[in-house]
């Protein structure tokens, strides 16, 4: 019973301990400043009061540090009694005795240690003037311009006087620039005299030297003037809140107007912008979105004439924290991890701290991506951490506590570790098992690192509990490695073991050193090289063998040289000659690999005077990009003119040389393969020749992966982004990720046209900041950029690539094969092309003209087109003047030049037409006529002729097919008439109740009125009294009138069968019938219409009513074909038609003749009603 209490006093009582740290967690008060100190700028011999006040649990001590070392109590400093720091007198004295520097305050409890923000002490200042004001010469009505410069804490206030008298800030002609500008506008001759700046603040007070102002009369009549800036912005890096100001001064005839704009088509902020003087723009509390592409603008009033400047503007700002760490609770042997991220222009650099103290990185503890992970926790672990976000423009920290929950139900840690050597690249570790709690151990975990250098990477192997011993085989050789083991049980991990410490064998060198070859004379080389690497030696090099040969000998010279050294001169060599090299490292075990062949050629024995060989080094700076530095020699350097550089990878054939400048000292060659060895040769020359060359081989690292290193690469740069600064320049701005490291970050910006085919084109940049400017692009072309970052031997990937386009330039060429051509008596049309330059931009064209009596007093007439047109009408032209022609092109760069001058004669209005007017200047072949026409040239000539051929031979064409259908159906006519001349009704009745499919079809001559139309009823269907005619749908004849003896034998037909009512039909058919409204008396003269029986419906309308398309080429209307009649009379009537009247009809006389047609025209009156109808359908056709 008493046991069992026992046990749970125990439970009890290890639950309690269990949870107390957890309640120190929650019941935590954190340790947090109150009170921080701040920046301050103060006077030689001042009192200074740093404020610093903490709060949390007590005891709380405070000290101070300053630019990180500890700061001890004296007379002069010492602690208030709320932590604060107090200095009765600010020294300025050099070194460590001055007081300037950065301040913290480090406070600490029980808990742990948290710093402060830093915090800089300036003591007031100002310096000599880097720029003084220079004495010019203006124009009276011009411009004129003075400025300062001075480096003063804090900034001066800048004023001017003139003549010992202070100007005014601002006046309507007066500007002073904050910045130590003075502008005068609209100079005067009482402007004329002496200026100076004078600059002050609180340390100090200091003047300029004298400027004299001059001002000339100004010339005569005065010519317009294109507007032109003559002081631009200037790039400008701001912190935030600050005011930056952006000068635009500008001269022009008449005065121009000054207008800003943004690059990215932004409004400007008019609440924190405005503009000083006569164009200046001052941005004053400035913050982030004030960061761009700003644009001046001069305009010339009136007109679109304008130029433009540019400057970019960046925003600086302290960090700020966007993701602070959160305090945590791990168990022993657990793992923590801390995350901190921050961001500020230019962006801020992550360090960790623990309990005031920097954070090391080891095997156990890895910073990377801005975040902390402690691995394997020990309680010396459990403390508060910060992280410290700081950049130039300021710091800031967030706190985090880590506590450490220890156990003690869990296994101790295992025993008697020991390390043996087995090879060059593995050691056996052999332990024992703990001595508590051993049964309930499940795995081993095996943790490892070098023992040398800081930062090593540690590595760890799990294993089953089934075995105590394993070989770790990847190790390097001859190196020192740092082993320890840990048991785990499902409740945990038990302790570290102790740390063994063992040594890998030596191995033969993995290659050879890089050789560097230079020549002091004709007859000899100096060969250098550089120590391996303990990674490469794998052991201590104990000798070198060098061998060389010519190339054109297979004799080889060889010879061992001591592991110690690292050059050998070879002299008594040949002179112009060329030497093959190589060498091979050795250690205890025996010799590596052999380098390839390199090749030297010694110089010229004539060659005295051309330049020595210079000291290069080469350095690789990641696994694409090799940096290139030299030296010559100062009593060397003075003659030369440039250096020529050549780089090949091995084995394969040199590359053309890049030239250099003479001023250059250093070169980064990017784009390179990893793992490579490559040769790179340098020489300088002048005017007598190419100088002593220096050659040397250097090996690019591998980029190094996850797998390699098993720390993630580190992430590319973000928010990369590109703003134009001129039709030359980008300039790019990125961040660097959220990570820690001791090493120094390389950046390589890779720019390129959009859409570029040839590789070798792409261009690579080196930097170490976060911003570039990249220059020498071209106006007007779409770039794509992108940007990765070098650390440690790693790279990062590409960022995501941004475009940008150039600004275009100004146009440099005038408008080309400008034409000026007379349309009419007082307007000319100009014509022009694009400027001929490669990616010409043009937003406007404006054209100058003038006669010459205003040409000479300079009044010129001003038009303005759009870019995309290339032709504008000059009006109202005075005949008789010659007008003068000029163009230019524009946009919102600037304007370009203006044409060559084209002359324009206008004829006066009594120019005889023969008259040869004059050829204008602006093309060959642009003749100005005064009667109006434009002239044509070769080219536009031939075209109309070969036109107007083809026409008139198409025209031929329809023509002869017409008249060869209108003789086919004459002869078929014809022939029809002769046909029934002689057939009599009954064999004219037989005919057609025979044969109408035959004849019908072809054409009915004529109608009578017995004869019927049907004339609404929608088709072309022919009636007559014997039925209807069944035209033939696949053709159409066509009547045309007949000549000679063929018409008078079908007039004479038609008569015929009118009067006996011959027709051709098809009986048993319904048909319509109607009467014509003319009389066959004797008197009275036959129409047409008689004598043609009304033929024109027989190939008529095929259509409804109000659709008539007649198959006729010609038009014909009802009143014409009454007019139109057939002068003849009864006598008239061909002889042969009134003897066979009188042959068939003797038993008639001519009276009963008479009465029989009365009697037929009272049957047609009667019957009149019937045939409207037909009358209206007749009429139509016959009208169509």
């Amino acid at each position: 019973m008493a046991s069992g209490k026992r046990k749970r006093y125990q439970r009890v009582l290890l639950f309690v301990l269990a949870f107390l740290p957890v309640s120190g967690v929650l019941c935590f008060s954190e340790l947090f400043f109150i009170k921080e100190p701040h920046d301050v700028t103060a006077l030689r011999r001042d009192a200074v009061i740093m404020d610093c006040q903490a709060h949390g649990e007590a005891p709380i001590t405070v000290r101070w540090l300053r630019n990180g070392v500890h700061l001890a109590e004296s007379e002069r400093l010492y602690l208030l009694s709320n932590g604060s720091l107090f200095l009765s007198e600010v020294e300025s004295r050099r070194g460590d005795k001055s007081d300037e520097g950065s301040y913290q305050c480090l406070a600490q409890n029980r808990y742990g240690a948290i710093l402060s923000q830093k915090a800089r002490l300036t003591i007031a200042s100002i310096s000599s003037f880097v720029v003084q004001p220079r004495s010019i010469v203006v124009t009276e009505g011009s411009v004129a311009r003075f400025s300062c410069k001075i480096i003063a804490t804090p900034p001066p206030i800048i004023t001017w006087e003139f003549n010992r008298v202070m100007l005014p800030l601002v006046t309507d002609r007066i500007t002073v620039l904050p910045s130590g500008v003075l502008q005068i506008h609209g100079v005067q001759r009482t402007d004329s005299g002496n200026y100076r700046c004078m600059a002050a603040n609180i340390g100090n007070r200091r003047r300029s030297t004298e400027a004299t102002l001059t001002v000339t009369p100004a010339p005569g009549p005065q010519l317009p003037q294109r507007p032109r800036i003559i002081a631009g912005p200037q790039n400008a890096t701001v912190s935030l809140h600050q005011s930056v100001i952006l000068e635009c001064m500008a001269t022009g005839k008449p005065r121009p107007l000054i207008s800003w704009s943004r690059a990215d088509s932004k409004s400007i902020d008019v609440y924190n912008s405005k503009v000083l003087g006569n164009g200046n723009l001052i941005i004053t509390d400035i913050k982030p979105q004030h960061g761009g592409v700003y644009m001046c603008r001069a305009t010339t009033p009136g007109t679109r004439n304008y130029t433009v400047a540019s400057a970019n503007v960046t925003v600086l700002a302290p960090p700020s924290l966007v993701e602070w760490p959160e305090s945590l609770t791990r168990p022993r042997a657990g793992t923590a991890r801390f995350v901190c991220q921050a961001e500020g222009v230019p962006p801020p650099q992550i360090t960790w701290l623990k309990n005031g103290e920097r954070v090391q990185s080891n095997g156990r503890i890895k910073m990377y991506n801005s975040k902390l992970v402690i691995n394997q926790i020990i309680p010396e672990d459990d403390a508060i951490y910060q992280c410290q976000a700081e950049n130039d423009q300021g710091s800031v920290l967030s706190m985090a506590r880590l506590i450490v929950v220890m156990s003690e139900d869990r296994p101790s840690a295992p025993r008697n570790v020991r390390a043996d050597t087995v090879s060059s690249s593995a050691i056996l570790l052999a332990w024992e098992r703990p001595l508590y709690n051993a049964d309930k151990v499940i795995a081993y975990s095996v943790h490892y690192m070098k023992s040398e250098g800081l930062n090593n990477e540690e590595y760890q192997v799990v294993i089953g509990n089934d075995t105590t011993r394993y070989i770790i085989d990847d190790l390097e050789p001859a190196r020192n490695y740092t082993f320890y083991i840990v048991a785990y049980m499902p409740m945990g991990a038990s302790r570290m073991s102790d740390h063994v410490f063992q040594q890998t064998l030596e191995d033969v060198p993995l290659r050879a050193p890089e050789l560097s070859l230079t020549s002091r004379s004709p007859t000899d080389i100096q060969v250098s090289w550089q120590p391996l690497s303990n990674k490469l030696s794998r052991g201590r090099v104990s000798a070198y063998r060098l061998s060389y040969r010519t190339s054109a000998e297979p004799a080889v010279t060889q010879m061992e040289l001591p592991g110690e050294k690292t050059q050998h001169l070879l002299e008594n060599l040949q002179p112009d000659t060329i030497y093959l090299l190589r060498i091979v490292a050795a250690t205890s075990v025996g010799w590596g690999e052999q380098s390839v062949w390199t090749s030297h050629r010694t110089p010229k024995a004539s060659s005295a005077k051309v330049p020595l060989a210079p000291e290069l080094q080469l350095e690789p700076l990641n696994c694409t990009t090799i940096s290139i530095r030299w030296q010559l020699a100062p009593a060397n350097s003075a003659s030369v003119q440039g250096f020529r550089l050549f780089y090949h990878e091995e084995s394969q054939p040199e590359n053309a040389p890049i030239q250099l400048h003479a001023s250059d000292s250093r070169h980064t060659i990017g784009g390179l393969d990893p793992r490579k060895k490559y040769h790179v040769k340098l020489l300088a020359y002048n005017f007598m020749g190419d100088g002593y060359q220096a050659d040397q081989t250097i090996s690019t690292p591998g980029c190094v992966s996850v797998r390699d290193r098993l720390v993630p690469p580190p992430p590319p740069p973000h928010h990369v982004s590109a703003k134009t600064n001129s039709s030359t320049a980008v300039f790019l701005h990125w961040g660097r990720p959220a990570f820690t490291s001791s090493h120094t970050v390389n950046y390589t910006i890779r720019s390129n046209p959009v859409g570029l085919q040839n590789a070798s084109l792409v261009l690579y940049l080196q930097t170490t900041e976060q911003s570039f400017l990249v220059r020498d692009l071209e106006p007007n072309t779409r770039y794509e950029f992108a940007v990765r970052l070098h650390i440690d031997q790693l790279s990062s990937p590409w960022s995501p690539v941004i475009y940008q386009t150039t600004l275009p330039e100004a146009p440099m060429l005038p408008p080309s094969n400008v034409k000026v051509t007379l349309i009419e008596e007082d307007t000319a049309l100009v014509s022009w092309k694009l400027p001929d330059e490669p990616n010409a931009a043009v937003t406007h064209y404006t054209i100058l003209y003038a006669s010459r009596q205003a040409w000479v007093t300079g009044e010129w007439q001003v038009l303005q087109r759009e870019g995309s047109m290339t032709m504008a009408l000059l009006e109202k032209l005075q005949p008789g003047q010659v007008y003068l022609v000029k163009v230019s092109a524009s946009n919102q760069m600037g304007d370009g030049p203006f044409s060559p001058t084209v002359e324009l004669a206008v004829q006066t209005d009594g120019l005889s037409p023969g008259h040869v007017p004059r050829r204008s200047h602006g093309s060959p072949h642009a003749t100005v006529f005064s009667d109006g026409f434009y002239h044509l040239d070769q080219r536009s000539m031939t075209g109309i002729i070969v036109g107007v051929f083809i026409a008139l031979i198409c025209i031929i064409i329809c023509a002869f097919i017409i008249i060869c259908r209108g003789k086919n159906k004459k002869l078929s006519a014809v022939k029809l008439h002769r046909q029934r001349a002689g057939t009599s009704p009954a064999a004219a009745a037989r005919l057609g109740s025979d044969g109408p499919a035959e004849n019908a079809d072809i054409m009915v001559p004529m109608m009578s009125e017995e004869h019927f139309l049907d004339a609404k009823g929608g088709t072309s269907l022919i009636i007559n009294s014997l039925g209807p005619v069944c035209p033939n749908p696949e053709k159409k004849k066509k009547w045309f009138e007949f000549s000679g003896e063929e018409k008078k034998k079908a007039k004479m037909v038609q008569v015929q069968r009118k009067r006996h009512g011959v027709g051709s039909y098809q009986p048993g058919s319904t048909v319509l019938c109607y009467e014509e409204e003319v009389s066959m008396s004797a008197d009275r003269p036959v129409t047409l219409q008689v004598l043609l029986g009304t033929p024109s419906d027989t190939e008529g309308s095929s259509n409804s009513e109000g659709s008539h398309e007649t198959g006729d080429s010609g038009r014909y209307s009802h009143d014409e074909t009454e007019v139109t009649n057939l002068a003849s009379s009864p006598d008239s009537r061909p002889p042969s038609v009134g003897a066979e009247e009188e042959g068939s009809e003797l038993d008639h006389s001519p009276s009963e003749e008479s009465s029989e047609e009365t009697d037929k025209l009272k049957e047609l009156q009667e019957d009149r009603h019937h045939s409207d109808e037909a009358q209206n359908s007749y009429r139509s056709a016959l009208s169509l």
